[in-house]
């Protein structure tokens, strides 16, 4: 069986997620500590007791899913599942990021720092309310990139995230992404949603984001990864460090091309997709891509447990 781990993005989030991890495996909890320490503050206690309004706030939620993340593949690595036991990883949007910290491609240390600065400049580059993003249901990438060139009338209007066949979200100027809800829905949308973020991301107006982390990731060691990572903003595999880290500059103002991920992979012979981290928001729009693909959510331990006892099978 072909497998492939793939990590979370934004929206995941959920007070409490890890806490269970890091008291069952000391590994897990280092990850926090060192999460802690590359910050200087103790996320892990906004994490596991804060209030989930501010845990949700990009600059916190980026580096807190990252962490559960790995703590969760270094859960599984004490059990005796590699990074290299999959032929691929992926991330959607910041899950990126804790795909290649998964694989050895950037220090957990680094990660937690540029995910803060991500989270950040992301924040600062359009003023709150200015921006939004719309999930768009029941239109597909080519019919929801037509809405959306229709929509900005002068203003941004972008396709933002392809994640699944049924599902696009848009993201520009807050008019222009309202205009396009209305639009998708003559058009035969089954819903059309403005979604609850802070910030329109992943279209042109994150422009200067884009550039606060060229600056950031120059300043950082990024290496290959020990595992093929398929590139949001490229949909197929890279294993080139100065590739890599150019994508991760490109990934914040380019589309999140997660369906074309998953059909990569399924392509290249993957079964089996594990979904490293918190919740099952991953394995929802893997099955809608790739009926052919079992999903594996790990993110507890009795997951990991559950995780271990398949590959015994």
């Amino acid at each position: 069986m072909t497998r492939a781990f793939v990590f979370p993005g934004q929206g995941a989030q959920t007070i409490g997620m890890g806490k269970d991890l890091a008291e069952a495996y000391p590994v897990a909890k280092a990850v926090f500590d060192e999460v802690d320490e590359a910050l200087g503050e103790k996320l892990s206690s906004l994490i596991w007791e804060g209030d989930i309004s501010e845990l949700t706030l990009t600059q916190n939620a980026q580096p807190a899913l990252m962490a559960t993340s790995i703590a969760a593949m270094r859960a599984l690595e004490v059990e005796g599942v590699k990074i290299t036991d999959a032929s691929f990883v992926a991330g959607h949007s910041l899950g990126e990021y804790s795909a290649l910290a998964a694989a050895g491609s950037i220090s957990v240390a680094d990660t937690a720092r540029l995910l803060r600065i991500r989270g950040e400049a992301m924040q600062k580059a359009v003023p709150v309310g200015v921006g939004a993003m719309a999930a768009l249901l029941g239109l597909d990438f080519a019919a929801v990139q037509e809405v959306a060139a229709e929509a900005a009338q002068g203003q941004v209007c972008q396709a933002a995230n392809d994640n699944d066949p049924g599902q696009v979200v848009v993201s520009g100027h807050k008019e222009a992404v309202e205009r396009a809800i209305e639009i998708a829905k003559e058009r035969g949308a089954r819903r059309a949603v403005l979604l609850p973020v802070s910030a329109p991301f992943h279209c042109s107006l994150m422009q200067p984001a884009a550039d606060a982390m060229a600056e950031a990731l120059s300043k950082v060691d990024v290496n290959a990864p020990a595992v093929p990572l398929v590139a949001n903003v490229r949909a197929e595999a890279e294993t080139s460090a100065t590739l890599i880290r150019n994508m991760l500059v490109e990934q914040v103002t380019g589309s999140v091309r997660w369906r074309e991920s998953v059909a990569y992979m399924a392509g290249q012979g993957v079964t089996e997709i594990w979904e490293i981290g918190a919740g099952k928001a991953l394995s929802g729009m893997i099955r809608r891509i790739e009926k052919s693909i079992t999903c594996r959510a790990v993110g507890t331990p009795d997951d990991v447990a559950a995780a271990v006892a398949s590959l015994k099978e």
